[in-house]
C-alpha cells in the first residue's frame, strides 16, 4: 500500500467511504435489505422501498430540495442527459446556451442536440474561469428554452454565481439546468432559494459508489420534462428501471456523512489547499488558473511556463490529471484551458491537483517535493509517460 501514489484526483473520483460501505452491505445478502423496491405485497420490497426512500430525504436535505424533487439515475452524466434532452424532446426547435467549459457530458449532448435542429449558443468565460450574469444576458433570445451552466469547473474548482446567473434566466422566462457533480458537498447549495429548475448530481464525486447519482426536477420542469428511459414508469415515470438499492442507500448515506462534516472538512481541505499553494506558487512561471477567490478549496489548476515536470516520473509519486493527454499530437488540449485563453503548449504545461477527506497536511509536501523533484526545461509533452 505504502508503494502507491499519493492520491491527488478527488475530482475525478473519490474512495467511498467507510461509513456509506456499512450501508450498502446492509443492502446485500438474504439477511439484508435486498428486495425489489418496487414489490409493494411484500415486507421485503417494502423495506428496500423505505431505504430509498430514507436515501431520498438524505440527498435532498443536503441541497435544500424537497426529497419528491429527486430522481435517481446512474449518474451525473445521465442527469445530465435526462434534463437536457428531457426538456427538447418535442419541441420544434428554439434556442438553448451553455458554455465553453462545460462538461463533455452536456457539451456532446447539446452538439447533438443542435444536429437535431436546435440552436446553440457556447458563452465564452471570462479570465478568471467564471461566466458572468451580463454574458449571459447578452446571448439570451426570445427562443431561448433552455440555459445550462456548472456550478463548479470541474477542472480549474472556480465556482459560477448560480443565484444571480438564475435570476437573469427566470426573468426571461427559460428554464435553467445546473450540473453540480463537482459543487455537492463542497459548497453550500440551497434548491428552496435558487431559482434552478434541474441540477444533477453524482455520488462518486462525494465519496459515495460509482454508477448512482440524482436530478432535481423543479416544480417549473416537471411538467415539460420526458422520459429517455422506458420500461415500467418507475421515478414518477420519469426514468424507468429496477432501483439499485445499495447504491441509492449509498448515494444517500454519502450526502448525509457530507453535510455532518461540511463545516470540518470545507475548512481543513481550505488550510491544505493554502500550504500547497504557498510552497507551488515559489516555482518560477507556476501560474494557477481561474479566480482566486470564487473557487472550492479542493481542485486546483497550474500551468507551468518556465520548467516543467516531468510527468512519467512525477505519476511514480502522485495520482493526478493532466487535463490532456500529452503523449500525441493528436490529443487535443483541454478545452476549458483552451477557452480560459491559454496557448495550446501552456495548456499541455498544466496538471489539477485535487484534494480530499484523505488528504493529509504529510502528503501536500510530499507532492510539492515530488513536483520540484520532476521539474525540467523540456517540454514534458516531448517525453514520453503512460
Amino acid at each position: 500500500m505504502n508503494n502507491l501514489p499519493l492520491y491527488f484526483d478527488y475530482a475525478a473520483t473519490t474512495p467511498v467511504d467507510e461509513r456509506v460501505i456499512q450501508a450498502m452491505v446492509e443492502c446485500l445478502g438474504v439477511s439484508g435489505t435486498f428486495g425489489n423496491p418496487a414489490s409493494s405485497s411484500h415486507c421485503y420490497g417494502q423495506s428496500a422501498r423505505a431505504a430509498v426512500e430514507r436515501a431520498r430525504a438524505q440527498v435532498a436535505g443536503l441541497v435544500g430540495a424537497q426529497a419528491e424533487q429527486i430522481i435517481w439515475t446512474s449518474g451525473a452524466t445521465e442527469s445530465n442527459n435526462l434534463a437536457l434532452k428531457g426538456l427538447a424532446q418535442g419541441r420544434r426547435g428554439g434556442h438553448i446556451i451553455t458554455s465553453q467549459i462545460e462538461h463533455k457530458a452536456v457539451l456532446d449532448t447539446v452538439r447533438q442536440l443542435e444536429q437535431d435542429g436546435f440552436a446553440l449558443t457556447l458563452l465564452t468565460p471570462d479570465d478568471q474561469g467564471l461566466i458572468s450574469p451580463q454574458a449571459l444576458r447578452n446571448a439570451l433570445r426570445e427562443d431561448t428554452f433552455l440555459v445550462s451552466l456548472m456550478l463548479v469547473n470541474n477542472e480549474l474548482g472556480t465556482v459560477n454565481d448560480i443565484p444571480a446567473l438564475a435570476e437573469v434566466v427566470r426573468q426571461h422566462g427559460a428554464l435553467l439546468h445546473v450540473d453540480a457533480a463537482q459543487g455537492a458537498g463542497k459548497l453550500p447549495i440551497d434548491l428552496a432559494c435558487w431559482q434552478v429548475d434541474l441540477m444533477s448530481f453524482s455520488a462518486h464525486k462525494v465519496y459515495g459508489p460509482k454508477g448512482i447519482g440524482a436530478l432535481y426536477v423543479g416544480e417549473r420542469a416537471r411538467p415539460l420534462l420526458q422520459a429517455q428511459i422506458h420500461g415500467g414508469g418507475h421515478e414518477g415515470g420519469l426514468r424507468s428501471g429496477t432501483l439499485a438499492t445499495h447504491q441509492i442507500v449509498g448515494m444517500g448515506e454519502a450526502f448525509a456523512v457530507a453535510g455532518a462534516l461540511f463545516v470540518e472538512e470545507t475548512a481543513r481541505i481550505r488550510q491544505l489547499q493554502q500550504r500547497l499553494l504557498e510552497q507551488l506558487l515559489t516555482v518560477p512561471g507556476v501560474q494557477l488558473n481561474g479566480s482566486v477567490r470564487q473557487r472550492i478549496a479542493h481542485t486546483l489548476s497550474l500551468t507551468f511556463s518556465a520548467e516543467c515536470p516531468d510527468f512519467a516520473q512525477l505519476a511514480r509519486t502522485l495520482a493526478f490529471s493532466s487535463t490532456s493527454a500529452c503523449n500525441s499530437a493528436a490529443n487535443a488540449a483541454s478545452h476549458v484551458l483552451l477557452a480560459l485563453g491559454l496557448a495550446p503548449q501552456a495548456a499541455r504545461q498544466t496538471i489539477r491537483l485535487s484534494l480530499g477527506r484523505y488528504t493529509q497536511a504529510q502528503d501536500i509536501d510530499e507532492a510539492v517535493r515530488a513536483i520540484k523533484a520532476s521539474l525540467h526545461s523540456q517540454p514534458f509533452w516531448a517525453v514520453a509517460h503512460g
